[in-house]
């Protein structure tokens, strides 16, 4: 395990020790620059759109998003163990 991966998991388990939604927004906000933030939110409204079923130069358009980060995201999508899709399939559930 490289020093990079040791980060990430103890990122992941802090998230995971909160159920406070406003905790955690602050923690990333903190945490993560302005223009990752609004990367990171501008690839989740990418996840959404596939999700949806909508097409890849669609949400492309929609977003203002470059079609190599939205064909990313497919490809993401169609991993069969893709985490994404799991916390895609729980928010669209609730």
């Amino acid at each position: 395990m490289t020093k990079k991966d040791i980060d990430i998991d103890e990122i992941s388990e802090l998230i995971a020790l909160s159920s406070d939604k406003e905790q955690i927004k602050g923690y990333l906000k903190s945490l993560l620059t302005p223009s990752e933030v609004k990367g990171i939110a501008l690839r989740w409204e990418i996840f959404k759109g596939l999700y949806e079923g909508k097409t890849q130069r669609t949400v492309a358009k929609e977003l203002g998003a470059s079609l190599c980060n939205v064909t990313r995201g497919a490809r993401e999508l169609k991993q069969v163990d893709s985490a994404v899709r799991k916390f895609l399939k729980k928010y669209f559930e609730k």
